[in-house]
């Protein structure tokens, strides 16, 4: 059959129907175009901003979009939760240039999902292997230093090493959810300890306020702009300056308000915390959280426990609450592997990461192993 690939430098192009029809299926809200558009179209992923969309549609003979790739070509490595910002010193202290680089990825987000999405109709091995091509093509089109592609699902992972691409290893702190009731299903499976101190951290958390979880039509814009205010406080404390625009905020809630949870909490009447999650079809994704007063134990409340009741309640198998934190494993969430791909033009400088690599693996299956045997909160 005879298929087209194509470049796009901005999801519109490509349009909402036709990315859909490949990215629906996945149930990951992250790889949808109204997520990815609301990056672009809010300015917070645009070339402005070092990210810019070099996005891959591949179609058949009629047109029809068989697959597409979320792809950016990045002039920095900010915003990727993969790090390899001494890869690209010691590169250019040596005379290269490691930016731009092209990037497979959602911007702003470490969580694992599909990156080449193929339409339902289509041989998604097919179309992986042809956005993959695709991919490695354009780095050598645009004479880039790499290709990366961050928190690939582990097939995916695995289908890129053995087409050559160097392979990465990383931990996430991911709640489980095992056929759970209520709240005090998950914590009868704790040891005594963890209990007593779970729900002493809760009710601490939550004494004066009033804590909601508002989705769908219940979100305002009222909402956001409190929310936007939590994250811009803690954003500009660890990082410098946030990411997302205020109008990223109002994009998604416009377009994908049944696919958010916002965990508010107020003081008579008055928002002074919240956590935004999204709803995936068989996970809460935790991504953003901020609080203008510092009252014990919330981001514990609003983060972790309001997210696993939230996931209780809908049924969810998981809670994905972000990169790092091994404070996380106290809280139910245990350490689980994450992946990326790499693909890296100069010889000694792919020689050198791939050394460097190869240990690395080993030493964070290691630390999983180590983590999960001595800090878990489960009882055996």
């Amino acid at each position: 059959m005879s298929v087209t690939l194509t470049v796009h430098d901005g999801i519109a192009d490509i349009g909402a129907a036709a990315w859909d029809a490949c990215a629906a299926p996945t149930g990951d809200p992250f790889v949808s175009f109204d997520f990815l558009h609301a990056c672009e179209a809010s300015g917070s992923a645009t070339p402005a901003e070092g990210w810019a969309p070099r996005h891959l549609a591949l179609r058949d003979g009629a047109g029809t979009v068989l697959g597409v790739m979320p792809l950016y070509l990045k002039g920095h490595s900010q915003g990727e939760y993969v790090f390899d910002h001494s890869w690209a010193d010691a590169f250019e202290r040596a005379g290269g240039r490691y930016y731009p680089k092209l990037l497979g990825a959602v911007p702003f987000t470490p969580a694992t999902g599909q990156r080449f999405l193929s339409h339902p109709d289509a041989d998604a091995t097919a179309v992986r292997e042809a956005l993959l091509q695709g991919a490695l093509a354009l780095v050598d089109r645009l004479g880039v230093s790499s290709l990366h592609v961050n928190f690939p699902t582990e097939a995916d992972w695995q289908a890129m090493g053995s087409a050559g691409l160097l392979q990465r290893q990383d931990m996430q702190f991911i709640w489980r959810n095992a056929g759970y009731g209520v709240f005090d299903d998950f914590l009868a499976a704790l040891s005594s300890n963890r209990r007593k101190t779970i729900r002493r951290e809760r009710r601490e958390a939550r004494a004066g306020l009033d804590i909601r979880v508002l989705t769908g039509p219940d979100l305002t814009e009222a909402h956001w702009d409190a929310f936007f205010a939590f994250y811009t406080d803690t954003g500009s404390r660890k990082w410098g300056r946030p990411y997302l625009t205020r109008d990223f905020f109002s994009r998604i809630g416009a377009t994908m308000a049944d696919r958010i949870a916002l965990v508010m909490a107020f003081r008579d009447g008055i928002p002074i915390a919240g956590a935004l999650n999204l709803i995936g079809r068989d996970a809460l994704y935790g991504r953003q959280w901020g609080a203008l007063d510092d009252v014990p134990f919330l981001h514990f409340e609003l983060c972790y426990y309001q997210a696993i009741e939230f996931a209780i309640a809908r049924g969810l198998s998981r809670v994905e609450a972000g990169a790092q934190g091994e404070h996380k494993i106290a809280r139910g969430y245990l350490p689980t592997p994450v992946y990326s791909a790499h693909h890296i033009v100069h010889p000694g400088l792919r020689d050198a990461v791939a050394r460097h690599l190869d240990g690395e693996r080993p030493a964070v299956t290691a630390e999983i192993t180590e983590l999960s045997n001595t800090l878990s909160p489960y009882r055996g």
